[in-house]
């Protein structure tokens, strides 16, 4: 199932907006939770992971530029259209990796072709996800959602937003398993270089808040990778 959400303050447009989206999921024979809000802080505040949103950019309060990078900073990887009367913000929509900026009045052909290039991107990162043996079961975490991985003897940590995964195993054997995101900056831990959000001496802040060391040796290679990251230049190994 598809998690899409509308963001949008004006009343007529919202019920738009969710008719075309529902229109287009049924006739794509998507599965898709679909639901409006009309603030980017209430969309924050549900404390969902939105595969889709449908943002507005003028929104009462927090923007929609600004909810969107909040979006990002928290490394769910949400693929985000906007829906704007306002042509000046486009540049900036596609610094924040923006699916498509759609203006205002949206044509349905236009927003069908848009959500095609969104459901395509959800299905490619879908598709990218680490199977973790603990104990009697087995957990699927998307490597999208992985912020850092921590190692205590032979006990990993697998740390994502909204939660923690723990089975048997060795940093190195997982590192094997992840792509060139994610960068070995401790003998503890591996961290996934687009969720770091700020950096310190000897340490990096990750999206839900956490700091996660970084090894004296390690820490000019880490200012290389980070920087590869955003100017989107990433160099696999």
């Amino acid at each position: 199932m598809i998690t899409a959400a509308i963001c949008e303050d004006e009343t007529y447009f919202a019920a738009k907006l969710q008719r075309l989206a529902a229109g287009y999921f049924e006739t794509r024979k998507l599965e898709a939770d679909l639901v409006v809000f009309s603030s980017g802080e209430t969309l924050l505040q549900s404390g969902r992971a939105w595969d889709l949103v449908l943002m507005d950019i003028k929104l009462p309060g927090r923007d929609g530029m600004d909810t969107a990078a909040q979006l990002k900073a928290q490394a769910n990887g949400s693929q985000i259209i906007f829906l704007t009367a306002y042509p000046q913000y486009v540049f900036h929509a596609f610094d924040l990796e923006a699916v498509h900026y759609l203006l205002k009045p949206v044509q349905p052909d236009r927003l069908y072709a848009a959500l095609d290039r969104a459901v395509t991107r959800i299905w490619r990162e879908d598709r990218q996800a680490l199977l973790l043996s603990a104990q009697d079961s087995t957990i699927q975490v998307p490597v999208k959602e992985i912020l850092y991985c921590e190692a205590m003897g032979h006990q990993i940590t697998v740390h994502t937003f909204f939660k923690r995964c723990q089975f048997s195993g060795t940093l190195e054997d997982l590192h094997r398993r992840l792509d060139g995101d994610f960068f070995r900056c401790h003998k503890s831990y591996l961290v996934n270089l687009r969720a770091v959000t700020g950096r310190e001496a000897g340490a990096v802040t990750v999206a839900n808040g956490d700091k996660v060391l970084i090894a004296r040796r390690k820490q000019r290679e880490l200012t290389r990778r980070l920087l590869e990251v955003c100017q989107g230049t990433l160099l696999w190994p």
